[in-house]
């Protein structure tokens, strides 16, 4: 599949991302919800405040790891708004000096960012305040916390889809938009 572009969905992660992309080639590690991912999600969240101070607008635990009782790959994702995330001097060296490291640069979606960090497994999304996707990812977890029918839809497509190989976790990520779809197509 090719975007407006032109560019397969490999073609486009491999201009987005920065340094070296690590094929997985295998199936997708998902865990049982451990009750510790809030308090890692708070350990984070001070780090991030304390290196960002006022310019951390907004900070949010989001993805699996934010819905109690769901499957997940263990990874915290964390939703960060900041003033504007295309100037990434006003918090990338900042969040850097913390030990997250840039990845991702997406200047077509959202303007997002994405930063990693390993100690614990964190996802850092960076987007604009004001940011619709923000919403998004907020109302499907809030969904998700809430609605059993709904969360036991997405652990099923989960589990489906982690069982195949992955040549990148982000086709088993890409791969779970129909049922994410689906489901915020409800609210």
């Amino acid at each position: 599949m090719q975007d407006e572009q032109g560019q397969t969905s490999e073609e486009y992660m491999q201009a987005v991302t920065i340094g070296e992309r690590k094929p997985h080639r295998g199936p997708v590690e998902l865990v049982d919800y451990d009750p510790e991912w809030p308090a890692l999600f708070r350990r984070e969240e001070e780090r991030i405040r304390d290196a960002l101070e006022e310019r951390a607008l907004q900070v949010e635990h989001a993805g699996s790891t934010s819905v109690p009782g769901l499957i997940a790959k263990p990874i915290i994702d964390i939703v960060l708004a900041v003033a504007d995330s295309t100037d990434e001097e006003a918090y990338v060296p900042a969040l850097e000096d913390a030990g997250y490291v840039l990845r991702i640069r997406e200047p077509d979606w959202f303007e997002h960012r994405l930063l990693k960090d390993q100690d614990p497994s964190v996802n850092l999304h960076v987007f604009s305040a004001g940011c619709p996707e923000i919403d998004r990812m907020l109302r499907f977890r809030d969904r998700l916390r809430t609605n059993d029918a709904d969360r036991e839809l997405y652990a099923r497509a989960k589990r489906e889809l982690a069982e195949q190989n992955w040549e990148y976790v982000q086709n088993y990520a890409d791969a779970k938009t129909s049922v994410v779809e689906e489901i915020l197509d409800r609210l």
